[in-house]
């Protein structure tokens, strides 16, 4: 294969293209035939392209607002487990395009490096990943009325799945509670722990309030993951989540950190930087897109991800976010509460250019758009010189 042919489209045809084209042609091609689908790639790229003062803002308003607009407001169920419930649908395009920081379902699809992503101990690995509360270790609970003591009794099929020990537990409850009790195994057995008041007074009515604030206390997993399901996508096994954790999740050493994802875009930004947010965006909007199989060009929602991400960080359609922005002072007053922006602007004395569409329209003017983008020019000679051939 002769490198001329992909050299003299360096200019015409974006890098990333032609290696596309190089890594997809076969091994045994001739050059004439690499020539023509060169010449056909060209061709499809120049007719990709917007024509200068195209409102590519506006047709990607419509391209992508007709079909959400026919979507059902549907949800789905990972197996049938009520938890892992998930927004779909419009609502999910809404939340995404809106910029919430809060989100109504977090969720994490968390990939394994090898052996544990072909399957191994993956129901062991996905309950030490979900946050997990004492609730969850104690299979019984009982109050000695004579002595004036709680008495634990741990789940010991539970303890040994997750390796975990009756000394790890009662050492989360001496920090948990510095003061006022003390925890001891039994000696006759060590799954069962003995809770005692160190205080002297009303000792039974501390041990009651203890028992509700015991089943809330943090002992392991990771923060914020509520649900977790193993489940088996393409070759792989992966973990997918209910609630959202990046940073320690990342920390796991048989985590996948190239390929683990969130659908929670204010933590993608914090965690890995503005690009990354901006390619979750589209992602979120596309996967909603294409799972009501709706057909729509993927720079349209390119485009408004560039947007909401220009400012290098993450900043909603709404007059909060990137109407906010906007440096024309009668765009910002078209959106939203106009009479605020007209004063502020008048205080600080802003000057508008009338760059854009919105103020245009709003004073009469051509917009510069398509046709209205072009601007003639006439050259005008000095006075002198005109004064001059009139007299000669």
């Amino acid at each position: 294969m002769d490198n001329k042919l992909f050299k003299e489209y360096e200019d015409l045809i974006p890098a990333k293209i032609i290696d596309d084209v190089k890594a997809s042609l076969p091994d045994k091609i001739s050059d004439s035939k690499v020539k023509k689908i060169m010449e056909l790639v060209y061709e499809e790229y120049k007719n990709s392209l917007a024509e200068p003062g195209e409102s590519v803002g506006l047709v990607a308003a419509e391209s992508i607002g007709e079909p959400s607009t026919q979507m059902t407001l549907n949800t789905f169920h990972f197996a049938g487990v009520s938890e892992m419930n998930v927004t779909t649908g419009l609502p999910r395009i809404i939340e995404v395009l809106d910029g919430r920081a809060e989100i109504s379902t977090k969720m994490m699809q968390i990939y394994l490096k090898s052996p544990y992503s072909e399957g191994k101990d993956i129901k062991k690995i996905a309950e030490s990943i979900k946050e997990t509360t004492l609730k969850e270790y104690i299979k019984e609970t009982s109050i000695d009325i004579a002595e004036s003591q709680m008495m634990l009794s741990l789940d010991e099929d539970k303890l040994s799945r997750v390796g975990m020990k009756p000394a790890t537990i009662i050492k989360v409850l001496e920090k948990a509670f510095a003061k006022g009790y003390s925890f001891k195994p039994s000696k006759e057995n060590e799954n069962v722990l003995i809770i005692k008041s160190t205080s002297k007074e009303d000792d039974l009515n501390n041990i009651y309030k203890l028992k509700e604030k015991l089943q809330e206390i943090y002992v392991n997993g990771i923060k914020g993951i509520k649900q977790v399901l193993p489940v088996r996508k393409g070759e792989e096994y992966i973990v997918v989540t209910s609630g959202s954790n990046l940073k320690d999740v990342f920390k796991l050493e048989f985590v996948n950190p190239d390929k683990t994802i969130t659908n929670d875009i204010f933590e993608i930004e914090k965690i890995l930087g503005v690009e990354a947010a901006r390619q979750a965006i589209i992602d979120e909007v596309a996967k909603v897109i294409d799972e009501q199989g709706l057909n729509v060009d993927l720079r349209h929602i390119m485009l408004v991800s560039d947007i909401m991400t220009t400012s290098a960080t993450v900043l909603g359609v709404n007059r909060y976010g990137i109407v906010k922005e906007k440096p024309s002072v009668l765009a910002r007053a078209s959106f939203e509460t106009p009479i605020k922006h007209i004063i502020n602007a008048s205080i600080s004395g802003e000057t508008d250019y009338l760059r854009s569409v919105i103020e245009n329209v709003m004073i009469n003017q051509v917009v510069p758009v398509g046709t209205g983008l072009p601007r003639l020019t006439v050259k005008v000679e000095k006075k002198g010189k005109k004064e001059k051939s009139e007299k000669e």
